[in-house]
């Protein structure tokens, strides 16, 4: 992962809001409290030293309740608000050191914005709304329309092109400001609580045609959120802002497994473990692994040894051929076959290492065998028991039980 491309990285940010926010921040370092400096100079502390980095297509969300600073912060990374202290660097470059002309070919080009309040203009059709940013980049209206089009499609809005804002659900709107940021075509997304304006329904719905979206048009995003559910459904990483500060930031499963403090244990008690949870957290080495071109005996023999009653074939590049039970074993060798590939049955449970356990419950109870773990190339990763999962999501996190 430290391999990847940083995209945005912010370090040691500050914005404070108020007529002298530099004198501010001396008071700061010296250990004055956010509510400390409010009722002494009348001056808000918005973000407060933030440091963090989004990779490459990476969907970075940060959370936090009303007030937290995460607006704020989505807004100094394009410099809509100009940060105190700190810097930005987008690809590289530092945001603070750009003139107006390169800010503005940075927001036409690299970062998109998508508003909770979508951001539309009420007197221009749909086709034109999404078309805009391209407008304002000097493209042809022959390119920007072709280009608006293509978008419209890939978020189910095709035939809406000439439809006015006012004639659209609030689920339709935010596909249009959707649309619109997708058309520039730039590398970053900026997406300022999206959804929270939609009914629970709609906002399901609207997320989980985000995630679809996502897996065919690759972009690097920053969503903001005071929803934790949605920040665990769609985040890859997770920041967790509480007055300005950024208390913890990871994975879904991290977060949940190692809530940082008291606040953010708050959060996530009440989050069922099977969603965030995936099956490489809790899989176990197999009991017993038979090469593809060893004998049955073996199988039997280590079958027995280690008191199981299945055994994984593998072939020499660890690819999963199949498995054998003790009993299917027995009655292979009787009938006269001697390798243990020759009795493997192909019919066996098995998920991807990213997979939610919640997802491996059925697998586990239409079968008396463990879940295959494989990855992309069908190689065996590992095996999910019944009592692992049974760990997983009643029993807390994968750190108090021994692998």
């Amino acid at each position: 992962m430290s391999e990847e491309k940083v995209e945005v990285l912010c370090q040691n940010l500050w914005k404070v809001f108020g007529p002298h926010p530099e004198s501010v921040l001396n008071v700061v370092d010296n250990g004055a409290t956010k509510q400390e400096i409010l009722e002494q100079t009348g001056h808000v502390i918005a973000v407060k030293d933030v440091s963090f980095e989004v990779r490459e297509n990476e969907l970075f969300v940060v959370m936090g309740l009303s007030g937290s600073g995460k607006s704020t912060l989505v807004r100094c990374i394009n410099r809509l608000i100009e940060p105190t202290r700190g810097r930005v660097l987008v690809d590289g470059a530092d945001i603070a050191q750009m003139s107006d002309a390169e800010l503005k070919e940075l927001r036409r080009h690299k970062l998109s914005m998508v508003f909770q309040s979508f951001g539309l203009l009420p007197h221009l059709s749909v086709l034109s709304n999404v078309a805009f940013g391209l407008e304002l980049r000097g493209e042809s209206k022959e390119e920007r329309q072709e280009k608006a089009t293509q978008v419209l499609e890939l978020v189910g809005l095709k035939g809406w092109e000439e439809s006015r804002i006012y004639e659209l659900s609030g689920g339709m709107q935010q596909r249009v400001g959707l649309a619109r940021a997708l058309a520039v075509d730039s590398e970053i997304i900026l997406m300022d609580e999206p959804f929270s304006a939609l009914d629970p329904l709609i906002r399901r719905q609207m997320q989980d045609e985000f995630i679809n979206l996502r897996s065919v048009v690759k972009k690097t995003v920053i969503f903001i959120t005071h929803d934790f559910i949605e920040a665990l459904k769609l985040g890859d990483r997770i920041a967790i802002m509480r007055d300005g500060e950024i208390v913890q930031v990871g994975t879904a499963e991290e977060i949940v497994a190692h809530p940082a403090d008291e606040y953010v244990s708050e959060f996530v008690k009440d989050v069922p473990r099977g969603k965030v949870v995936a099956a490489e957290s809790i899989m176990e080495e197999p009991p017993v692994l038979v090469g593809s071109d060893q004998s049955l005996e073996v199988a039997i023999e280590g079958m027995r040894v280690n008191r199981v009653t299945v055994a994984f074939v593998v072939d020499a590049d660890s690819r999963l051929k199949g498995i054998v039970t003790m009993e299917r074993a027995i009655v292979a060798a009787r009938n006269g076959l001697t390798r243990a590939e020759e009795a493997a049955q192909q019919g066996f449970p098995f998920t991807s290492p990213d997979t939610p356990v919640e997802q491996c419950l059925h697998l586990v109870a239409e079968g008396n065998v463990p879940v295959a773990v494989l990855d992309e190339e069908q190689r065996l990763q590992g095996v999910v028991t019944r009592l692992a999962l049974i760990h997983a999501m009643y029993s807390g996190d994968r750190a108090t039980r021994e692998r």
